[in-house]
């Protein structure tokens, strides 16, 4: 059966998942902790057209939040905050489709790549970007973005690694995510405003999912006003 990722299965490397969180072009980043929150966090979502969470491995029930939302069968989940080789193996046996750290560490993308999980390596350097193509992964996240420079320190790695595709995360709001997303080296843009702990501690559910909502149009005005062969 065909999943969000349109493939059957996803080939090795999870070179789908990152062309699915392509498509989608946001990735909300979950900080939970309440497991209970899960199930209606997903329905919101999935409501507001963005079907994929990077649930955070910063809480002591990260990855049992992870299992119910990948369980929920209509969300793409991966963890976030991954740290260890062992987190990694953590993250798959919850259900994981990615993973995301940080920062570069090698023991974490060669285990993802060899469970044929997505992974995206944090970069805030050219030196950390080498090192990603060392290993053959050419989408990373930029991250701090906002602290590391924002959408000029995008372009200015971007110039002389024209292979290598960007998901910025860190300080990104709905106010600036348009700006990153009309960068052609980003493939997607990661952030917490849609889907804050605040919101969901509250219950604004329905909150979640307008803002959700607000990012898909972000989305896709990016891409219908990108120009041709920008993307």
């Amino acid at each position: 059966m065909n999943d969000i990722t349109g493939a059957t299965p996803a080939p090795p490397g999870g070179a789908a998942v990152l062309e699915a969180i392509g498509r989608l072009r946001v990735v909300p980043v979950i900080v939970l902790d309440d497991v209970a929150a899960a199930r209606q966090l997903a329905s919101a979502l999935v409501d507001g057209g963005l079907p994929v969470a990077e649930v955070t491995f910063r809480t002591a029930s990260a990855a049992r939040v992870l299992a119910e939302l990948a369980g929920d069968g209509r969300l793409l989940v991966g963890a976030g905050t991954v740290l260890s080789a062992e987190q990694v193996d953590r993250a798959y046996d919850a259900g994981a489709r990615f993973v995301v750290s940080p920062g570069f560490s090698r023991p974490v993308v060669e285990r993802a790549l060899e469970l044929g999980l997505g992974v995206l390596p944090g970069v805030a350097t050219a030196t950390e970007i080498m090192a990603a193509l060392e290993v053959e992964v050419s989408t990373v996240k930029f991250f701090p973005a906002q602290a590391c420079g924002g959408v000029g320190a995008v372009r200015a790695l971007a110039a002389p690694f024209p292979q290598v595709r960007f998901v910025p995360t860190g300080g990104i709001t709905a106010a600036s995510l348009p700006a990153y997303l009309a960068e052609p080296a980003v493939t997607a843009v990661g952030g917490s405003w849609m889907a804050s702990p605040k919101l969901i501690a509250a219950g604004r559910y329905d909150e979640v999912t307008r803002l959700s909502a607000e990012a898909v149009a972000a989305g896709i005005a990016s891409t219908t006003d990108a120009p041709a062969g920008g993307r």
